[in-house]
C-alpha cells in the first residue's frame, strides 16, 4: 500500500472512499437488528444533537494540533486548520510530508516525498455532514448513539445514503461552550482510528492558500 494511502487510512478524512467497492454497512436499530431507521432519540438525546448542530453551525475558523492513534497504536502528530464551510488542512509533522487539503469541493492527499496528489470529492468523506454550510445531523445523518457522560457529549453517526457510509464517533466538551475534542472513525475494514485535537483556537479568516492544493 502506498505511504499516502496508509496515512490516509489512519486519518480517515476520506475513509468513506475506501468502502466504495465494499458492501454498505448494515444499519443497526435500537433492537440490535438491521434496520432502515436508526434508534429513536428521546427528548434529551434530541437536545444534545441540536447542541452539536448549533456548535458546528457557529464554527467558522479554527486552528490547532492533533494526535492521531491508529488501530495498531501508532501515533502521529500534526497541525490543522478548519474554515467552514468545507475547507480544511491537516499537516503531519516531519519526517512525514503528507498534507491533506480540502478546498470545499475536493479533498487532496499529497505526499510530497513521493510527489503524489490524489483527490476525492468532498462528499466522500465521513465529515461531509459536519462541513456543509447548514449542519443538521438529524436530517442528514444516520445517528447510532447519543449520550452525555460527565462533561463529554458522545455522538456516533454514519451517512444516511449507505454508499458513503463510514462510522464516526465524536467527543465534544459539553461546555459551556461546546467544543469538539476528539473523534474515532471506523473504516470499511472495521478498524478504528482516534484523532485528538489540542490547542484549539478560533482565528480570523486564514490565508486562502492554505486550502489551495496547487500551492506548495
Amino acid at each position: 500500500m502506498p505511504q499516502w494511502s496508509t496515512t490516509l487510512a489512519c486519518l480517515l478524512l476520506v475513509a468513506g472512499s475506501q468502502g466504495l467497492a465494499a458492501q454498505p454497512a448494515k444499519r443497526i436499530g435500537s433492537t440490535g437488528t438491521a434496520a432502515d431507521e436508526g434508534p429513536r432519540l428521546n427528548k434529551a438525546q434530541t437536545e444534545l444533537v441540536r447542541r452539536v448542530n448549533a456548535y458546528f453551525n457557529q464554527l467558522k475558523n479554527l486552528k490547532g494540533t492533533f494526535l492521531q492513534t491508529s488501530a495498531d497504536n501508532q501515533r502521529q502528530r500534526g497541525k490543522f486548520y478548519i474554515s467552514r464551510p468545507g475547507r480544511f488542512r491537516f499537516e503531519f509533522n516531519p519526517p512525514s510530508r503528507v498534507v491533506i487539503i480540502s478546498d470545499g469541493n475536493y479533498v487532496s492527499i499529497q505526499d510530497r516525498d513521493l510527489n503524489t496528489d490524489d483527490r476525492w470529492e468532498l462528499g466522500y468523506t465521513p465529515f461531509r455532514a459536519l462541513l456543509q454550510g447548514d449542519v443538521d445531523l438529524i436530517r442528514d445523518a444516520h445517528i447510532l448513539e447519543v449520550q452525555q457522560a460527565d462533561n463529554t457529549i458522545v455522538i456516533a453517526f454514519e451517512d444516511k445514503s449507505g454508499e458513503k457510509s463510514s462510522r464516526i464517533k465524536l467527543f465534544l466538551n459539553a461546555g459551556p461552550p461546546v467544543q469538539i475534542k476528539a473523534w474515532i472513525a471506523k473504516d470499511a475494514q472495521g478498524l478504528d482510528t482516534r484523532v485528538d485535537l489540542t490547542e484549539i483556537v478560533s482565528i480570523d479568516e486564514p490565508d486562502a492558500n492554505l486550502f489551495d492544493p496547487s500551492v506548495r
